[in-house]
């Protein structure tokens, strides 16, 4: 019996000596975090709004991490080919993501399937930056505010058309609240893109469009569009006198579309932890904060926990959406 006692305790010993060994080396790999390069996956083609804002964040990052930071458009099926490569990536911090309302509030309302889920699959880090919406019209509509928008629009339902960028689209979706805050009948026509839809209403063939502040502000700037509401926290620098969808009693239309840093699921704190500070650091910079000014952005670089329930609360709201406007996306 004392053999057996003698052999136990010689086992239990080598395991605390296997343990000590190992959990210092664990610790040491986070704290010497990031060792190589990052690969930032942008779930879009290059160009877009996302793609700029995740280019801008991938050198600010690279900079304040002390490794390069390599972006990887990975466009298809609204986000989600992008998205589901970030969620099957291995949790060390290596491949990190941009989210956006459509792959991480949208897609999961209006897909009956999708590669991953928008909030088990992933480890939220930080909303990098938030843009606003914008509703314009056709000067040709003959009205010039909200309110006037709306007598119209109740005077004659189902006649004024509104242009997305496609069934399920951030502008669809944005439609769709609109009419339901306003109880409006408005008909939607579905476009392949932002640039087409948007070139039918300055055209006058469409009457209404909602968009990223970025694409439809130059339109406005020259007077072929019509802002009646922007959705934002406050008015917006560029629009000083276009007032925020709040102003106008249309509070539940006022979200604006943001971008966020995320990574797979079960990223390890200390990982997190680095990377949030490192957001954080980059959105106190007078250029960053000037080049997200020129897309009419603005920086929010919250905490993990925050932007986790901002993620939830999207899904939330697009799912009350879709299920009111019957929106599916096969």
């Amino acid at each position: 019996m004392k053999n057996i006692h003698y052999y136990s305790t010689g086992l239990a010993a080598a395991a605390v000596l296997a343990l000590s060994a190992v959990l210092p080396g664990v610790a040491q790999a986070e704290d010497a975090y990031p060792a190589k390069a990052i690969r930032l996956i942008v779930p879009f083609p290059p160009g877009g709004t996302t793609d700029i804002v995740g280019r801008l964040f991938a050198d600010r990052l690279g900079r304040e991490l002390g490794q390069t930071v390599v972006v990887e458009n990975r466009g298809g099926a609204g986000g989600s080919i992008g998205s589901g490569a970030i969620a099957s990536a291995a949790p060390d911090g290596y491949t990190l993501g941009i989210a956006t309302v459509s792959t991480h509030g949208i897609n999961p309302a209006v897909y009956p399937s999708l590669p991953f889920d928008a909030e088990k699959d992933f480890t939220p880090i930080s909303n990098l930056a938030a843009v606003p919406n914008i509703m314009t019209i056709n000067p040709k509509v003959g009205v010039r505010d909200m309110a006037g928008f709306i007598k119209l629009a109740k005077a004659e339902p189902g006649k004024l058309t509104y242009a997305s960028a496609g069934n399920g689209s951030v502008s669809h979706m944005m439609g769709e609240l609109f009419k339901s805050a306003s109880g409006t009948n408005l008909v939607h026509v579905p476009y392949r893109g932002v640039g087409p839809a948007l070139n039918d209403v300055l055209a006058g063939q469409v009457d209404v469009m909602y968009d990223n502040l970025p694409s439809s502000l130059p339109h406005v700037q020259s007077g072929r569009l019509i802002a009646l509401a922007v959705a934002a926290p406050e008015r917006v620098k560029a629009l000083p006198t276009v007032p925020t969808f709040a102003e106008v009693g249309l509070a539940p239309v006022n979200d604006a579309s943001w971008f966020g840093l995320v990574g797979p699921a079960k990223l390890p704190k200390a990982v997190v932890d680095k990377l949030n500070a490192a957001v954080v650091k980059a959105e106190a910079d007078p250029d960053v904060q000037a080049r997200l000014a020129a897309l009419g952005a603005t920086p929010v670089g919250n905490s993990p926990d925050a932007f986790a329930k901002q993620i939830s609360a999207e899904i939330a709201k697009n799912k009350r959406v879709a299920a009111e406007a019957h929106i599916k996306v096969d």
